[in-house]
């Protein structure tokens, strides 16, 4: 019997454009759902909590509800159905004159684009006047933000070629200003801008003086020099950076937290230089015993998932429900993530399980407890949970603008070990990254990995034909990897034979019909509409990349029964068609509340 599911479009605009939306949308999943479920989004008074509600013995489902149900009244956000409320209110503001120059100079050597004469002398107009004092509270431009700019100066000047190096209108607009600057900035801002006392000129002794405030400052500053000359540091200097100074402390006083200038010069300096495998490492493992050794849950295959930490802002992102859905046939999912981050400030995971009332601060001892459960067998934590060193950037990478090394070395993590199997999969999108990714799963030890360039740099593939007019690089669909061929090989590192592979994943070949990828546009209750009733058994786009990135990933990783593409799509398939998937998601929401 073919499935169905019911949608009102006018209200579904209205939850999804509305800030005050009317009463709610209602999903109705096919009749084949033993028992039935009606999903109903609530009006943004009671701020979007979407309430589940069976139709069989409504009166003991109640007090099932009422536990599973996350009151958010509190939580202080404006309309929790839209990921930019997400943001923490305390964090400050950047200015956004300097916001946009770091959007241009803080990225790479052939990325960079250097600021004509005009956007040169607006930018260091703003700075002087901030540092004078004479721009209001909300427009200072911050300490993490000067030390992002200057330091992307500094290495543009040191080690860039020619075509990215500073502009005429940078020199002139810099030549104008520095006279001014050097008496108004603070010194580590100086040694920052000019730390040898080479680029601007005679007269600056501040830059070679320059040793740091406090002791936490002092290592810091010695490898800030090195990055600043566009050099590379070893694995030992970076981890004793990190946890000399991290977790950044957030209550302002100068006597107990590092300089967040000279922390924000590190941080995009590092990426300007393009890490090296050791400084990625170094990133990668600095905090894996920040909570201890890791709990080993009993499942026979574990999936770690690495999605990108700041989200989606354009289109569906399937992860959740591609993880309940492989959750049916023991593949278990463990997700990672964040409520908000930036640049991007897109939907997440744990957005979407907040707005449907899960429990989102779960330890990995309890996540752990979520993959053993024979209802659930997937899981999410946090890393304001699981790494709360690395949570403490979130407001200072706002700052930064571009992404730092932590936005690739965050997506590879093992917050909770398996028993059997392990893989890890992680989504990228610049070229160039697959290999340090690749490279970085390996050191974790698990039997397989891959990288997908999915569409916005996540993991979902798409059902979408690639336009002629599609980008230059690697295509949406690209995947890399590696998995085990359980054999005993002695010219591998760990003993384990591997078998490597590259490919594009055509959906069309795979029997999927082309379709354009559904729009979320940073509405997290669209998200979830469109996941829900692909769960629900709606046939459609989201349906199929749900089916398309469970299957692939069955496959490309080398899970068992998955070995012919057909059969793990057709598993993928039954699994969302007989209800189970759906409801999995279900029972996450309930059984994460009542975890110990």
């Amino acid at each position: 019997m073919p499935t169905r599911a019911i949608l009102d479009p006018g209200r579904v605009n209205q939850i999804r454009c509305n800030p005050n939306p009317s009463p709610y949308v209602k999903l109705r999943p096919p009749q084949c759902l033993s028992p039935q479920f009606s999903l109903h989004f609530l009006a943004s008074n009671h701020l979007g909590r979407l309430i589940i509600r069976k139709n069989v013995r409504p009166l003991a489902v109640k007090a099932v509800l009422d536990s599973v149900r996350t009151d958010v009244t509190g939580s202080g956000l404006r309309n929790p159905s839209i990921s930019t409320s997400y943001r923490n209110p305390n964090f400050p503001i950047p200015n956004q004159t300097l916001l946009e120059a770091q959007t241009r100079v803080c990225t790479g050597p052939t990325q960079t684009r250097p600021l004509n004469q005009e956007q040169a002398f607006k930018v260091l107009e703003t700075i002087l006047k901030s540092a004078k004092g004479e721009l209001k509270d909300e427009e200072q431009v911050s300490r993490a933000q000067l030390g992002a700019f200057f330091a992307a100066m500094t290495i543009r000047a040191n080690a860039f070629p020619e075509p990215t190096q500073w502009s005429e209108g940078e020199r002139c607009a810099m030549n104008h200003y520095w006279p001014q600057l050097v008496r108004a900035l603070p010194p580590d801002i100086i040694f920052i801008a000019d730390p040898e006392g080479s680029i601007m000129g005679a007269g600056n002794s501040i830059g070679p003086r320059f040793g740091g405030s406090i002791p936490s400052e002092m290592r810091l500053v010695g490898a800030l020099r090195e990055v600043l000359a566009g050099g590379h540091l070893g694995y030992e200097e970076v981890q004793g950076v990190l946890k000399d100074v991290l977790p950044l402390k957030l209550d302002g006083s100068a006597s107990h937290s590092v300089s967040e200038s000279l922390l924000s010069a590190f941080l995009i300096g590092q990426r300007m230089n393009r890490e090296t495998d050791r400084e990625l490492k170094a990133y990668c493992l600095a905090f894996d015993d920040e909570l201890g050794q890791p709990p080993i849950a009993d499942v026979k295959s574990l999936t770690h998932y690495g999605e990108p930490y700041d989200g989606n802002t354009r289109f569906f992102r399937s992860t959740l429900f591609v993880a309940a859905v492989r959750s049916c046939y023991g593949e278990s999912c463990l997700l990672h993530g964040v409520d908000w981050m930036p640049p991007k400030a897109g939907i997440t995971e744990e957005q979407m399980l907040q707005f449907m009332g899960a429990n989102t601060h779960l330890s990995p001892l309890q996540a752990k407890m979520l993959l053993e459960d024979g209802e659930v067998g997937f899981g999410y934590v946090s890393q304001r949970d699981t790494h709360p060193s690395l949570h403490s950037l979130v407001g200072l990478r706002e700052h930064i603008k571009k992404r730092p090394p932590l936005a690739t070395s965050e997506k590879i993590q093992q917050i909770v070990r398996a028993r059997g199997r392990e893989a890890i999969v992680a989504g990228f999108y610049h070229d160039g990254y697959e290999e340090p990714l690749l490279m970085l799963m390996r050191r974790r030890g698990v039997q397989s990995g891959l990288v997908v360039k999915g569409e916005e740099g996540a993991l979902s593939m798409t059902t979408k034909s690639r336009s002629i007019h599609a980008s230059k690089g690697l295509p949406v669909n690209y995947c890399s990897g590696f998995r085990s061929l359980n054999v005993v090989s002695a010219g591998a590192l760990d003993g384990v034979s591997r078998e490597t592979f590259t490919m594009e994943v055509n959906a069309r070949d795979l029997g999927f019909e082309p379709s354009d990828t559904p729009r979320t546009d940073r509405s997290v209750s669209r998200n979830l509409e469109l996941g829900l009733a692909a769960l629900g058994g709606e046939k459609g786009p989201a349906y199929d990349r749900i089916v398309l990135n469970a299957g692939m990933i069955d496959h490309l990783l080398g899970c068992d029964g998955a070995e012919d593409i057909s059969r793990a799509l057709d598993r993928a398939r039954e699994a969302i068609d007989s209800g189970k998937a759906l409801s999995r998601l279900l029972n996450y929401i309930k059984v994460s509340n009542k975890v110990k």
